[in-house]
């Protein structure tokens, strides 16, 4: 009985540690992340409306991947959010970086 009160304890303890390390974001703001949706919104802004329109939705879902830590997908929705606008491959790899 005395290791039950001894080791249930730490074992909470242990285990709320875990779970709160896995709570928080994975991701740290990064070029990607932080810069091309607001580079696709101004961009948007300007072009068609039935373009900017799934342009947008492009955004949506990779700052949605940014949320899960996954740039490298988001970066592919970002681009595919450029193209989309019409914007050239080299205008939008200048402003990835």
């Amino acid at each position: 009985m005395n290791r039950v009160l001894v080791t249930l304890p730490l074992a909470i303890v242990a285990s709320a540690f875990f779970v709160s390390a896995s709570v928080t974001p994975a991701h740290a703001a990064t070029g990607v992340c932080a810069a091309m949706p607001a580079d696709i919104r101004t961009v948007a802004d300007k072009g068609d409306a039935e373009a900017a329109k799934k342009a947008l939705k492009l955004v949506r879902t990779g700052e949605l991947l940014c949320d899960a830590g996954n740039e490298r997908a988001a970066k592919k929705k970002f681009e595919s959010a450029y193209k989309t606008l019409g914007v050239a491959e080299e205008e939008y790899a200048q402003l990835a970086k």
